[in-house]
């Protein structure tokens, strides 16, 4: 007689218990990307203000004159941010290291293979 059910079997897993540290790549990468982030929402934040000044000056040629030195000085920062992160990206590409942008950062350690003398 032939046996028409097929068998199942469990696999075996594994679960480490606790948490596990993040590594110094790791760490750094979300570094340097939260810069990036913190830089572009500070620019985005003084376009607003200046915007909103611009808004409120009541047509004073003085404050229209501040509140448009604002929203240039934002405009430039999101310019030079995204000049750098741009950069970034084709230095990671062009020498093929990680500096934690679109590649993730090797931090040379130590690996201990055999401890001799015992």
């Amino acid at each position: 007689m032939v046996d028409l059910v097929p068998k199942v079997y469990a696999q075996v897993v594994t679960i480490k218990p606790g948490i596990t540290p993040p590594s110094l790549s790791d760490v750094l990468g979300f570094v340097i990307k939260g810069f990036f982030i913190l830089a572009g929402l500070a620019a985005i934040l003084y376009l607003l203000l200046g915007a909103f000044d611009w808004i409120t000056s009541g047509g004073n040629k003085e404050n229209v004159e501040k509140a448009r030195n604002k929203i240039q000085a934002a405009v430039l920062g999101l310019i030079i941010i995204f000049l750098v992160l741009s950069l970034v990206v084709l230095v990671e590409n062009i020498f093929n290291v990680g500096l934690g942008v679109s590649k993730e950062i090797r931090v040379p350690t130590l690996v201990i293979t055999g401890v001799s003398g015992q």
